[in-house]
């Protein structure tokens, strides 16, 4: 694996630092349909509702996005590209040691859960696209599982941990995470970067890997 830190170029492609996640740069119509999504869901959710937010007609609304779903698939893409860039530049960032791979990716993930909650919460609605489209969403989807089942199934063939079942246990990590925007909230009492800490925690001693503390 290669190594970055920050904004650097890893095999000669670029990578983003994967711990520092800015404000999410969306159009006014993808901004006022991620809201509107998160408070009412997608079925309770008019494109007449997102274009009065925004401040445009129904039609202009058209013109950017073909229709409800159009919006939907469009932040759904955003969000699962953005969590399988960090994730991979995470796993870079660990090179060859399986245990700081898989701590960086966790730790990659549950700081996206966080900091894009709305957007990571988002994925729930993905069960009413059409089946074109969930086929494609799952696609990029499944590269975080990929990645993620590699890292542990590199660490166990090494020794490094101790899994009976690499998939099975891959998927319970990344079902914790998922499950993250139901119950963070920004206010709380604890930041993105100590929930990160105690799931990264929570993965290694699933794994049978000694902690990093």
């Amino acid at each position: 694996m290669g190594t970055s830190t920050g904004d650097t170029v890893t095999d000669g492609v670029a990578v983003p630092d994967w711990r520092k996640l800015e404000a999410t740069e969306l159009t006014p119509i993808l901004s006022a349909a991620l809201d509107a999504f998160y408070e009412t869901g997608f079925h309770g959710t008019s494109v007449r509702e997102i274009a009065r937010r925004v401040g445009v007609t129904v039609p202009a609304l058209y013109y950017h996005h073909e229709n409800k779903e159009g919006l939907l698939i469009a932040l759904l893409e955003l969000s699962t590209s953005d969590v399988l860039s960090r994730a991979h530049a995470a796993d870079a960032d660990g090179g060859d040691d399986p245990v700081r791979r898989l701590s960086n990716v966790i730790e990659a993930i549950v700081l996206r859960m966080t900091l894009r909650a709305r957007l990571a919460a988002l994925e729930g609605e993905s069960r009413y696209l059409s089946p074109d489209n969930r086929q494609r969403y799952r696609a990029v989807r499944k590269g975080v599982e990929q990645l993620v089942r590699s890292i542990v199934e590199e660490g166990t063939a090494s020794g490094v941990f101790d899994v009976d079942d690499p998939a099975e246990t891959t998927r319970a990590l990344l079902g914790m995470c998922q499950s993250i925007p139901r119950w963070y909230h920004s206010e709380g009492t604890l930041t993105p970067e100590e929930v990160a800490a105690k799931y990264v925690d929570i993965t290694l001693k699933t794994v049978g890997a000694p902690s990093r503390r």
